[in-house]
């Protein structure tokens, strides 16, 4: 007898569906796992027959082959024990055929039977729903799988049993599973407020403006001047995630196995690697191909401090995912994109031991180590950048001041309306497939329509691009910024003084 039930592999954060298929024929007594799969699925063999132990069924005397279709397609995780086990019962005649058939399962099991967390359960449900099944999922993930929403007419639902008794008593109709309910999306909760920095008039200007236009920032300046301070603040200046993004986030979050308790959130990522991080962890891969960093910050902020301590390769390596929003990993054995859109901030000192521009505390090297330093970071990284501040040392008469009245609510507040704007402006438009958020995200005609200077712009971003040798990106750059600058100011148009201030941010030379 040949029974089957449906599972998923991942192949970046692409959803392919998987036929698992058992039998049980004569023949010498043997379990044998077929289907290209790897460690951690063949072990399965002995989490299945412990777990069938444990309700009270042993394996019969048989050979027992299990089957993993498409036979080309790597099988990795151990989210398959539950399929196969599903599967087992069905071909040894305890759960009935027709009800494998109308749903997905994934699901790791214990020795003592119960279902244990696995990564990948939002995606798989949202898959299952587009394929009009439903979805068998450990009992701890049915909040999360239940978000995918099971919209079509022949779906099963979500079926979320804390064991694989619980599971076959409910095919049995003993026993009812509940149906698993989507808590509500947390909503954004700002802890770091912009109050608690005191001076950094022109950093704060140049924070709100990358918040406002979705801009990537780099902020130069000595130790203890407060520029990862301002880093942190900046999640609670961006507007919270909106519903299909929230999902967009979770789904990664969720194949990386950090998504918490099936609980979603508004807040956008901010995720801050340290500057030994390696290019897999950076960008995505390792021997399974999970995202990276940059693909779990996706819609949200990518910070990096001390920017030239990374790796020159591993720094280059985030080239191609600024300007494509896509974090592709290209290995013998896989080929796998994950969306990376994010919103790069970056700090650094301006040399090694951080006082370049102070002689009285700059080392005997200077001018030279700050060149030799800032050197680390190539100049097609560096273009891609659309902010550059400097960020001075903070004078202790500034310190010593009360704390700013105006704080994240109130800058927050701003980049909310100019947000707003942007989002009606781009409605329907889309670069490359994928939708246009922010002015950051805009190029080619689209940038040409929305962010045309009028007559004294342009002649003063003409001038400026002679003199300062601006590359065609870095002239671009600008654009995106000028126009965000009028958004904030309620401007539809875009005037000289905003592309001046556009220019302000790009004048920071690194030595070479």
């Amino acid at each position: 007898m040949v029974a089957r039930i449906q599972s998923v592999a991942f192949q970046g954060i692409e959803v392919l569906p998987v036929d698992v298929q058992v039998q049980v024929s004569a023949g010498l007594p043997a379990f044998t796992i077929v289907g290209l799969a790897d460690k951690a699925v063949a072990e399965s063999r002995e989490r299945v027959r412990a777990a069938l132990g444990a309700i009270g069924l042993g394996l019969p005397p048989k050979r027992i082959t299990v089957n993993l279709a498409p036979a080309d397609l790597p099988k990795e995780g151990s989210h398959f024990d539950l399929p196969i086990a599903l599967a087992l019962l069905g071909a040894m005649g305890v759960l009935p055929l027709d009800a494998l058939d109308e749903h997905v399962a994934l699901g790791e099991l214990a020795l003592d039977g119960a279902i244990g967390a696995v990564a990948g359960v939002l995606p798989a449900a949202i898959a299952a729903n587009g394929m009009g099944k439903g979805l068998i999922c450990p009992g701890s993930q049915g909040s999360e799988a239940a978000w995918a929403g099971a919209t079509h007419e022949n779906s099963g639902g979500v079926l979320a049993a804390p064991s694989l008794l619980a599971l076959v008593n409910h095919f049995k109709g003993s026993q009812t599973l509940p149906l698993p309910r989507a808590e509500a999306a947390l909503e954004p909760v700002a802890r770091l407020d912009l109050r608690d920095i005191k001076g950094q008039e022109s950093a704060k200007r140049a924070l709100e403006v990358a918040a406002a236009g979705g801009h990537n920032l780099l902020l130069i300046g000595p130790p203890g001047a407060g520029k990862s301070m301002l880093a942190q603040r900046l999640p609670g200046l961006l507007p919270p995630l909106e519903t299909a993004e929230i999902l967009e986030v979770s789904m990664i979050a969720s194949l990386a196995g950090q998504l918490e308790n099936g609980r979603l959130t508004r807040q956008r990522p901010f995720r801050n690697p340290h500057h030994s991080a390696s290019m897999a962890a950076l960008i995505g891969g390792g021997h399974r191909a999970r995202p990276g960093e940059v693909s779990l910050a996706h819609l949200g902020v990518l910070f990096l401090d001390e920017l030239p301590e990374f790796g020159r390769s591993v720094l280059d390596s985030l080239r191609q995912p600024l300007e494509s929003g896509r974090a592709v990993v290209a290995r013998a054995n896989a080929h796998v994109s994950y969306p990376a859109r994010v919103q790069l901030v970056a700090a650094m000192n301006p040399c090694r031991c951080g006082y370049l521009a102070d002689p009285a505390q700059a080392c005997s090297k200077a001018p030279r180590c700050g060149g030799d330093y800032q050197a680390r970071i190539s100049g097609p990284l560096f273009d891609r950048i659309d902010l550059h501040i400097e960020v001075p040392a903070v004078a202790a008469a500034d310190l010593a001041l009360p704390s700013p009245r105006e704080g994240s609510a109130e800058v927050a507040a701003r980049v909310a309306q100019a947000r707003a704007i942007q989002r009606r402006r781009y409605a329907g438009a889309s670069q490359g497939g994928e939708p246009v958020r922010c002015n950051a995200e805009a190029d080619g005609e689209l940038l040409e329509q929305v962010a045309t200077p009028d007559a004294a712009g342009r002649s003063l971003l003409a001038k400026a691009a002679e003199n300062l040798r601006l590359t065609a990106r870095g002239y671009h750059r600008v654009l995106r910024v000028a126009r965000t600058l009028a958004d904030l100011a309620g401007s539809d148009g875009i005037s000289r003084l905003h592309v001046a201030e556009a220019l302000s941010y790009r004048r920071i030379a690194l030595a070479r």
